[in-house]
Order: C-alpha cells, then structure tokens, then sequence
C-alpha cells in the first residue's frame, strides 16, 4: 500500500477573501461531512461565515454551470466543487465523472478562478467515506493557488 503524501502549507490570514461553494446533494451522506471539513479549513484560514456563499445543487451534473454562473459574478476569490460520484452497476458513473471534471475546468480556465475540487469519484461508499478531508485538503488547495496568483 502507498503511503499518503500530505502538503504542509503554511496558513495564512486570507480573511479579505470571497468564497463561493457549489455541493451538491446527491449522497448527501457524504458530500455533507466534506462540506464540513472544506468549512473548517477556511475557518482555520480566518474566513468569516458571511465571506461564504454555499449553493446546493441536485447532484454532481449540476455543479458546473452553477460554479459558472458564480465566477461570472466576479463575486469571488476561489471557489469549491464540493461532490460524491459512486460508482453503480452501469456506465452513467463514468459520464457524470466526465461532465463534472470538464465543467470544473472549464470554469478555472475561462475565469482565471482556482477552484477547489472535493468531487469524489470512487467504486463504492465504503472508500467515499474514507475521504472526507478531501473538502479540507480543496480549500486549501484553493487559498494557496490565490496566493500564488497575486504573486504573478
């Protein structure tokens, strides 16, 4: 088994900064306790609650088009896709997984926006539940890609 490589950043103060999260529902059980983490994390970063937009959409196709229409607002410094896709017995996990990636990209690069992705893609709930600090370790992926932007 490989053994987990883990990034030490070092926390900063990004309290000026704006964060909109896109989660989706859709295995709420999941994507509830990432949000979680992903929350915790800004809170370590000292971003205030009301420096937070959180928008719930359906399930993991939505998150694109809403993650969009919020960069578009130029409202925000970075924002968070926040996802469960579980693998079932047909071939719909392999497209969601798809349009959700591209959709994330898209957004990063037509908006010069970091975007945090706490998407999981795994075979079962089981491994799903293992990674919940994928919320916390998109966030502060997100912070750190802002830093280094306005240090361009």
């Amino acid at each position: 088994m490989r053994e987990k490589q883990k990034q030490h950043f070092q926390i900063f103060d990004a309290s000026k900064y704006r964060i909109g999260i896109v989660c989706a529902k859709f295995n709420s059980d999941i994507t509830d306790k990432i949000l979680k983490t992903a929350l915790e994390k800004l809170n370590e970063y000292k971003i205030k609650s009301d420096s937070i937009n959180v928008r719930y959409v359906a399930g993991g196709v939505e998150i694109p088009v809403i993650l969009q229409a919020m960069a578009k607002t130029k409202k925000y410094d970075c924002m968070l896709a926040i996802g469960a896709i579980i693998k079932g017995k047909t071939d719909h996990y392999n497209y969601v997984a798809k349009i959700v990636a591209d959709g994330i990209l898209r957004t990063m690069m037509d908006y010069n926006m970091p975007v945090g992705f706490a998407v999981l893609t795994t075979r079962n709930k089981k491994l799903a539940q293992a990674r919940f600090a994928i919320g916390a370790e998109a966030a502060e992926a997100a912070l750190q890609n802002i830093k280094i932007i306005e240090n361009i």
